[in-house]
């Protein structure tokens, strides 16, 4: 049933506050799809569901892997954030870096 599983989104959600609280910032700036009247204050992370890659079996869709798009924003071109999410998540990958409104943004892919 649906219900028996983990809510693999929470679990994701808490992995990146612990990721924050690790890096001595608050684990409330860890964003899952903010609206835009969110007043967020930096550094942050954002996070999005990005694909699902399906697994099939006996023509049934066996397994959903849920890819997120997560990205962090600070405005310290340093930050040590994104390395510690790229060091220490399994299938987390490095999409790209841009800069917008003097903010740093760090995106990565992973898959959880």
């Amino acid at each position: 049933m649906a219900s028996e599983r983990p809510n693999r989104r929470i679990a994701l959600q808490k992995v990146l506050e612990d990721v924050m609280e690790r890096n001595g910032f608050s684990k409330e700036e860890v964003y899952f799809q903010p609206p835009v009247s969110v007043k967020m204050s930096y550094p942050s992370i954002v996070y999005n569901l990005s694909n699902i890659r399906p697994v099939y079996a006996n023509d049934k869709l066996y397994l959903g892997s849920k890819a997120y798009s997560i990205t962090i924003i600070d405005r310290n071109p340093d930050s040590k954030i994104p390395d510690d999410i790229l060091f220490t998540q399994p299938l987390c990958s490095f999409t790209r870096f841009f800069t917008s409104d003097n903010l740093n943004h760090w995106v990565f892919t992973m898959y959880f």
